[in-house]
């Protein structure tokens, strides 16, 4: 294209043609309508729609292409269709996500997880049905401490913290049947350990020691085993417990400042009106025992 010296341009005209059907292309691709077909029941929306949030199954184009048909050309989800407009809303209205009411919340859930919402999707929508959100529970500081806290009380967490939790299990059952077992009459002490010796002045027993008295080692290794376990806790509610302290002593602290400061201005502005009074009444009694009242007060805290 030729341009006169002095002409006006046009912007537009000049554009070159490479650029113009870049602008084009990129028009195309933003209003472009997809289908999606959720077990025969189809929807239509644009690519700009689900391109809003990109990690999600349906706004991620490697993630969905899975899923397409290109027979039919269309995307085809074998899920459940009403809970598919929800979704489809969450797209459309930029992250509302309400339930349907005909839809259970444990069907609804599933739904959310398959088409990869996200965790804090779940959590708001946890919140919003009235879920009780589970407390965090403290980890030690120590790295050390902390790995022994894990194997005690998270058994996902590793491998060796499932057996350490399978065998918690097997103390607990056995300490149970020994329990029981000692109930027995044929399993009492006296009946197993007490020897008869007869001798030319009559019959005479010999106590037994309950050292060697195998439920008696076997209740002391689980009580042992118990011991252990509740080690880790301990530890861990003394900290949890000191922090709270130190946080509430600093609160406290802060609180005893500013009154403190309340008091001492409070002390002052009386102490001048007083003592104007005092100029013209010539009464000091007053005066000076406010000063006392205010200074004791200060002494206190």
């Amino acid at each position: 294209m030729t341009v006169v010296p002095g002409e006006k341009v046009d912007e537009t005209v000049s554009l070159t043609a490479h650029d113009a059907y870049d602008l084009e292309q990129a028009d195309q691709d933003c209003c472009e309508r997809v289908v999606i077909n959720v077990s025969g029941l189809r929807f239509e929306t644009q690519l700009k729609t689900l391109a809003q949030f990109p990690n999600t199954l349906l706004g991620d184009p490697r993630k969905r292409m899975r899923f397409f048909d290109p027979l039919r050309n269309e995307y085809f989800f074998d899920r459940n269709r009403p809970c598919f407009d929800a979704i489809l809303y969450y797209y459309q209205s930029g992250g509302r996500l309400r339930r349907p009411v005909n839809i259970p919340v444990d069907i609804f859930m599933e739904e959310i997880k398959f088409y990869e919402l996200g965790d804090d999707v779940i959590e708001n929508f946890k919140e919003d049905e009235g879920f009780i959100k589970e407390e965090e529970r403290p980890l030690p500081d120590n790295e050390y401490q902390r790995q022994i806290w894990l194997l005690f009380e998270y058994p996902d967490s590793s491998g060796p913290a499932r057996g350490i939790a399978i065998v918690s299990v097997l103390v607990i059952l056995i300490s149970i049947v020994i329990f029981c077992l000692e109930t027995l009459p044929e399993f009492r002490e006296e009946n197993r350990h007490t020897e008869s010796h007869f001798a030319t002045n009559g019959t005479h027993h010999i106590k037994p020691n309950p050292f060697t008295d195998p439920f008696f080692i076997v209740e002391t290794l689980c009580i042992i085993w118990f011991s252990f376990e509740l080690m880790p806790m301990h530890d861990v509610h003394n900290k949890v417990c000191a922090k709270k302290n130190n946080s509430s002593r600093r609160s406290s602290s802060a609180i005893s400042k500013s009154e403190y400061m309340e008091i001492e201005e409070d002390m002052n502005n009386s102490i001048d009106n007083l003592r104007d009074a005092n100029l013209r009444t010539g009464n000091c009694t007053v005066a000076n025992q406010n000063c006392v009242n205010k200074n004791k007060l200060l002494t206190d805290v």
